[in-house]
């Protein structure tokens, strides 16, 4: 028997966990990780419409790219369309669970998805988690106070290395020191080179959690001065982050390129920002909302960034840098990731028996209109 834990646990080596953001919902968000699954529906959004699709298709669990509770509920109220849905899932007993910014920086997730239906060629990635946001901390405490003030230090959430937390390395050693006159050591004598048994702790931390950190470790040092060392870690790229950047095989003007996604990407027409007569060899993309990425487009060599959401000072910080922007919306950007993730899931559930479908119902709320009679 396959079960709902089961299938999340071959979702998450799809898009990690540790990936997502730390303000985001992933994983199961309604059903008993206990229950069988034997038919899975794939969809970008957990609408009402959705669930009702996966219903009437008797399926056991529903995967979405956008979670369906985003944030804590403090009620329950079936009359809204979210308590409707609640109560629907629950009734026909369907799971529902999602991978989103997990899966937009997976390898393989939504912005490779993107990528490849464009043609770029040698991709790197455009915010790399593993690359640019990790510190490895090393400080010296008294072999006294070792175990307390690892156990203090391990609370801020650093020691966090893929998928174990509380990592740490040890190694012991003499400290010497000589107090001066104005000096309060907690050990040895003033005016004396003294000698300590110490323990070299050594942590990684993101960087959203080294402030505090080392908030910690001063409060829980028993020294008068702590001595530490902070080193910003770089490793091999990953492949994983959020956003691409990439190379088209010919160069192109602008006003083609934007033919081109428009093609590719089957839509009715995109908003593009630039000179249509610029040469476009270099391209960012971002899956979803691009927006926070534009300062980083921008110091970039790409010629021109695709995205969705787009503000008007993006383009407006865009032409005065001489690039281009073309925005294919929010929907547009991210549905190519449901055939491509219902495709992945099926062949990595082949031998369970395991039926998995893409949702074809979902539209683009957004439409375009032509200008009509007055």
């Amino acid at each position: 028997m396959t079960t709902v834990a089961d299938i999340l646990a071959v979702l998450h080596r799809m898009a990690p966990p540790e990936l997502a953001e730390s303000w985001d919902s992933i994983g199961l968000q309604i059903g008993d990780p206990a229950a069988e699954v034997q038919q899975i529906l794939v969809a970008l959004d957990p609408l009402e419409s959705v669930i009702t699709e996966a219903c009437s298709r008797n399926a056991d669990l529903l995967v979405t790219h956008h979670p369906l509770l985003f944030k804590p509920l403090s009620v329950i109220d079936l009359s809204t369309p979210l308590g409707r849905m609640i109560r629907q899932a629950s009734i026909h007993r369907l799971a529902v669970c999602c991978a989103h910014t997990n899966l937009d920086k997976a390898v393989g997730g939504t912005n490779d998805c993107l990528v490849r239906m464009l043609g770029l060629e040698h991709l790197q990635v455009m915010v790399d988690p593993e690359m640019e946001q990790r510190f490895k901390v090393v400080v010296f405490v008294p072999e006294t106070h070792e175990n307390a003030f690892l156990d203090a230090v391990l609370t801020t959430g650093a020691g966090r290395i893929g998928s174990y937390r509380g990592c740490s390395f040890r190694v012991r050693g003499k400290g010497t020191f000589e107090p001066l006159d104005s000096a309060r050591p907690f050990v040895g004598a003033i005016g004396q080179r003294n000698e300590v048994d110490e323990v070299r702790i050594e942590i990684v931390v993101e960087s959203t959690h080294l402030t505090d950190l080392l908030s910690v470790m001063r409060a829980h040092h028993p020294y008068e001065t702590m001595a530490y060392d902070v080193y910003p870690l770089r490793s091999e790229a990953s492949g994983a982050g959020m956003g691409r950047v990439g190379r088209l095989p010919l160069e192109m003007t602008l006003e083609n390129f934007a033919r081109w996604v428009r093609d590719r990407i089957q839509l009715k027409g995109v908003h593009v920002v630039g000179d249509p007569q610029m040469a476009v060899r270099r391209v960012a993309v971002c899956t979803g909302s691009g927006s926070s990425l534009v300062r980083r487009f921008l110091r970039s060599d790409a010629d021109v960034f695709v995205s969705g959401d787009l503000h008007y000072h993006d383009a407006r910080d865009a032409e005065q840098a001489g690039k281009g922007l073309i925005d294919i919306g929010h929907f547009a950007s991210e549905h190519l990731v449901v055939s491509d993730l219902a495709r992945r899931l099926g062949e990595a559930l082949a031998d369970r028996g395991i039926r998995v479908d893409a949702c074809t119902i979902e539209e683009d709320p957004f439409r375009w209109m032509s200008a009509g009679p007055a």
